[in-house]
């Protein structure tokens, strides 16, 4: 097993900076998601410590050596891809022992390791097949075993669950869990979706344009995001952003007056007179008279222009002046419809507030 460290790395194509001053310390046995919009530079990272793509500036780590100029087969990794990249004309033994092959790993090794690996991930049944004759997760278990059983230091996986139904998805996360649990190989898993991210990782890179926004536990960056940015992006639905105009710690508008408590109204006091960002999550309002949230200084009103029933709660877009808009979680059996005018109460125990010039939290400025 391995620790990886990335210090002050950067890839630029021509005049275009990929990735810009990545600085990270992916710790042994560690379950890091990198995570963000496309474009953002998280496959591209993946990609340079995989050897894949040469590092422009900056140092990398693997381990106790620098492998800058270390070609990957010498990297001792093993990388899962998107597409699975399995050969058509070979069977799931012959896919999964191809690179120890390679290798002249002995006949009785190889026998071991994929038996292992196979029965680890419930397909020693399936080694005879092709990979025509495979569903998706079972091709996608055959990715992940050809990675197992090189037995590398660490795991690079790109987006490996993106070709899969939502269904089966879930699935093949939690197998994924399990199985950097049983194995305790230090991991670096790319993904766009949040949901996989929040699920899966021990902690989070959240990224954009190239830069890290901030690296953090998954209930840490839910609960304490340090800027808009992460806010939005981590959350579903996402966290709703209202503009209103901070005045001695409040923050007003016509529709709305909210007084958050403690801290964040003392931070609000030194943006008196100026426009900011509200932030609330959809699970952080309610119905006024329908909800366990107190009523005090915090109701916003609105219109409702879209009811959608989930079964076990009901999400409502709403209209909030006529130029913003919000996402509501009330209750399943609340009766309301579209166009009706309603107040939400908000939680202000979970309100963020964001200035609308760097959009940084104001709760850690």
């Amino acid at each position: 097993m391995a620790e990886v460290i990335l210090e002050s790395v950067y890839k630029r194509f021509g005049n275009v900076t990929a990735v810009e001053d990545f600085s990270l310390h992916i710790k042994d046995e560690e379950f890091m998601v990198f995570v963000g919009p496309s474009g953002c530079g998280k496959t591209t990272t993946l990609r340079m410590i995989a050897g894949l793509e040469e590092i422009s500036d900056g140092t990398l780590r693997i381990g106790d050596r620098v492998v800058n100029d270390v070609p990957p087969k010498d990297r001792d990794i093993a990388m899962v891809f998107q597409n699975y990249a399995l050969y058509p004309h070979m069977n799931v033994h012959q896919n999964m022992s191809f690179g120890l092959r390679l290798r002249k790993t002995p006949k009785a090794e190889i026998e071991r390791r994929v038996g292992d690996a196979a029965k680890l991930l419930q397909i020693d049944h399936l080694l005879d097949r092709r990979p025509r004759e495979l569903s998706g997760g079972q091709r996608q278990r055959v990715a992940l075993g050809r990675a197992i059983v090189r037995e590398p230091k660490v795991f690079l996986m790109d987006e490996p669950l993106s070709n899969l139904d939502a269904k089966l998805r879930v699935e093949m996360r939690a197998s994924i869990s399990k199985l950097h649990r049983r194995l305790g190989v230090t991991t670096v898993y790319v993904t766009h979706d949040q949901v996989e991210a929040m699920t899966m990782g021990t902690r989070i890179v959240v990224m954009k344009d190239g830069l890290i926004q901030q690296v953090d536990s998954p209930i840490n960056l839910y609960d304490k995001p340090v800027n808009r940015f992460v806010a939005g992006f981590m959350g579903s639905p996402a966290m709703n952003f209202l503009i209103g105009t901070a005045q001695n710690g409040r923050i007003t508008s016509p529709q709305f007056d909210l007084k958050p408590g403690g801290e964040l109204s003392q931070k609000l006091v030194s943006q008196s007179g100026k426009k900011v960002y509200v932030g609330i999550r959809p699970e952080n309002l309610g119905l006024r008279g329908a909800t366990s949230i107190p009523e005090g200084d915090n109701i916003i009103k609105a219109q409702i222009e879209v009811v959608e029933p989930l079964g076990a709660e009901t999400h409502i877009l709403a209209s909030v002046g006529g130029d913003q808009t919000l996402v509501a979680r009330i209750d399943a059996h609340a009766r309301v419809q579209a166009g009706d005018s309603v107040e939400l109460l908000a939680d202000l125990g979970f309100l963020h507030a964001f200035d609308l010039e760097h959009e940084h939290n104001l709760r850690f400025v």
